[in-house]
């Protein structure tokens, strides 16, 4: 069974998919961008500044969806510039705490808006939850 999961917390999408979806047990969000929820504008700052505002929209999605940090197997994050990668490295480990989802990393040409950072997460629920 496949549920779409959306949250006001974070921003709407801006195109034709959905926040995340749910499917046999798994929990897949689309990228996220530094978008504000309330305004959907792109947050003003380096990349640190907008990693950290991934994070929040990441989170909020995590949340509608009943899962947390621990619950993320894997993570892709997308970069205009690697040499960006110790300063949204640096916010990721502080955000994931303990939890150590794999984790790709990538330098792309170009990204939604012109954000420097874009991040989406797998997760796996227990079939309890």
């Amino acid at each position: 069974m496949r549920k779409v999961i959306s949250t006001d917390a974070a921003p709407q999408a801006i195109g034709p998919y959905s926040q995340a979806v749910s499917a046999h047990g798994f929990r897949c969000t689309a990228g996220q961008i530094a978008r504000e929820p309330a305004t959907a504008q792109v947050v003003i700052g380096d990349v640190a500044a907008q990693t950290e505002q991934v994070f929040r929209n990441l989170a909020a999605i995590l949340s509608r969806a009943g899962a947390s940090w621990a619950d993320v197997v894997k993570a892709t994050v997308f970069l205009m510039d690697m040499k960006d990668f110790p300063h949204v490295n640096e916010v990721y480990a502080r955000v994931m705490g303990d939890a150590r989802p794999a984790r790709s990393t990538v330098q792309v040409s170009g990204l939604p808006r012109g954000v420097m950072v874009e991040i989406d997460l797998i997760v796996a629920l227990p079939a309890a939850r």
